[in-house]
């Protein structure tokens, strides 16, 4: 933790006020996760300071805030890679390949399951349902990009795309 307290900026708190406006007043609160998502977009991650910036903001108790950020996995609670990657194991999935999906990943870029790469491109982590199982194995590029039947041979073409990508 660090021992600034985060400051909302100008900017991300017209942001936050362009968010809340969409609501009645009395139900502020609801923008909650779009101020998460405006500050994970402008750093990368959602810090504790931020959560609890975000809570004052919003007039609601911080612990709402880290709910909702604990609940989801699309927040960054600490810095990831460039590339996020999330590989589904839930049952579906691990019926067809999820978890070897996973590991596979874990395996050809060197690092555990949360972990990030050395030159900080890649994180890759494990989630909850994405709603495709009949696509399994399944996957989530970035919070964004849905990728489906997930072969080591597309994980490997997959990862050398987003390497190549990186260098430009």
């Amino acid at each position: 933790m660090s021992s600034t307290p985060y400051q909302l900026s100008d900017a991300t708190r017209a942001r936050f006020d362009r968010e809340v406006a969409k609501y009645p007043a009395e139900q502020r609160q609801s923008a909650v996760m779009a101020c998460l998502s405006i500050v994970q977009q402008e750093q990368g991650h959602v810090s504790r300071e931020s959560e609890d910036a975000i809570a004052e903001y919003l007039g609601m108790p911080a612990i709402a805030v880290y709910e909702v950020t604990t609940f989801y996995n699309m927040y960054n609670q600490r810095p990831v890679g460039k590339f996020k990657l999330n590989v589904c194991t839930n049952l579906p999935c691990q019926l067809r390949n999820g978890q070897q999906a996973l590991d596979h990943l874990l395996n050809k870029l060197g690092v555990e399951e949360g972990g990030t790469t050395a030159d900080g491109l890649f994180t890759v982590q494990k989630c909850e349902c994405l709603g495709a199982c009949a696509d399994a194995p399944v996957m989530l590029v970035n919070d964004r990009q849905m990728c489906s039947f997930m072969s080591h041979e597309r994980l490997d073409e997959l990862v050398d795309t987003l390497k190549a990508h990186a260098k430009n």
